[in-house]
């Protein structure tokens, strides 16, 4: 793995109102190996050459913990946003356990978001920084069955791994949820893959699902993406070009179907699935963990 020279760590403050109630962003990694097809970071306005390829920031403890020390708020950093947190290289370098360590130390929240089984490392972790801050593990799942997450997200952990995962994680006292997002039009925006999603969700101890029933398509990521369909999808390319024309958001044209089954479903499970409700949910559970020690 290569390094490159980086200078700040965290962005800037925000007031936790966006995405999952993250105060503060922090990338410790450039590019991602994963290899899903419609990975939007892989757009030329992200400005990420070789994307396939990982790189980790130079120094980047030293100047994560110079950061935090400087911050005059404390908050919720949020990681796996732009590049997933736990690549391959993160099992022997653990910079993102480091990070995490420096989050506790510091006195701050941690809000992850990944598609890799090996965030179950760092439970241990987790459960020190939720004693004083919230903390959140999102994992993304696009597809319950394994074989078309193998095509679609070719090198991570498959569904049912992550599933496993997400147990662990809800076993643990850790806050976790999915991401289920994108949804691929005419790949799996079926209404009984969001029925196997939800479902296996509420069976394995997740709190909350979020979809998103479409794709974005933008620049060279387009381009990318229809080379994998006519790798993958022999002829769906043509549908594509048919239906969205140059969109950047391409909905699923059966998306109104998805969201009243995904209501029901959650209803159903007892899952929340709005982003306010999510936020208010991963806080509160960390404050009736503070109320349980008094």
């Amino acid at each position: 793995m290569q390094y490159i020279e980086a200078k700040q760590i965290l962005s800037a403050w925000s007031n936790g109102e966006g995405w999952f109630g993250s105060n503060y962003n922090m990338n410790i990694y450039k590019g991602c190996c994963h290899g899903c097809i419609y990975c939007d970071s892989r757009s030329d306005c992200y400005k990420v050459d070789n994307f396939d390829e990982v790189r980790a920031k130079q120094n980047v403890l030293l100047l994560l913990e110079k950061e935090l020390k400087s911050k005059r708020k404390k908050g919720i950093v949020g990681t796996g946003a732009m590049t997933d947190p736990y690549n391959p290289f993160e099992e022997k370098h653990k910079l993102t356990r480091g990070a995490l360590e420096l989050i506790r130390k510091y006195g701050f929240g941690a809000n992850l978001l990944t598609k890799s089984d090996l965030v179950v490392r760092d439970i241990d972790i987790l459960q020190r920084i939720k004693e004083h801050s919230p903390a959140m593990v999102k994992l993304t799942i696009t597809t319950f069955e394994d074989e078309l997450c193998k095509k679609i997200e070719p090198h991570v952990a498959v569904t049912s791994k992550r599933l496993a995962a997400i147990k662990q994680i809800s076993q643990a006292g850790i806050f976790t949820g999915v991401l289920i997002h994108p949804i691929l039009p005419f790949i799996n925006d079926t209404e009984e893959n969001i029925r196997l999603i939800v479902r296996a969700a509420a069976e394995n101890g997740a709190k909350f699902v979020n979809p998103f029933f479409g794709v974005t398509l933008r620049q060279n990521q387009r381009v990318y993406y229809y080379q994998q369909l006519d790798r993958l999808f022999p002829g769906l390319k043509q549908r594509y070009i048919n239906q969205y024309g140059d969109s950047y958001v391409c909905n699923s044209i059966n998306q109104e179907s998805l969201w009243k089954v995904l209501k029901a479903e959650c209803e159903k499970y007892g899952l929340i699935y709005k982003m306010s409700d999510i936020r208010q949910a991963s806080k509160s559970d960390y404050e009736n963990m503070q109320l349980s020690f008094f």
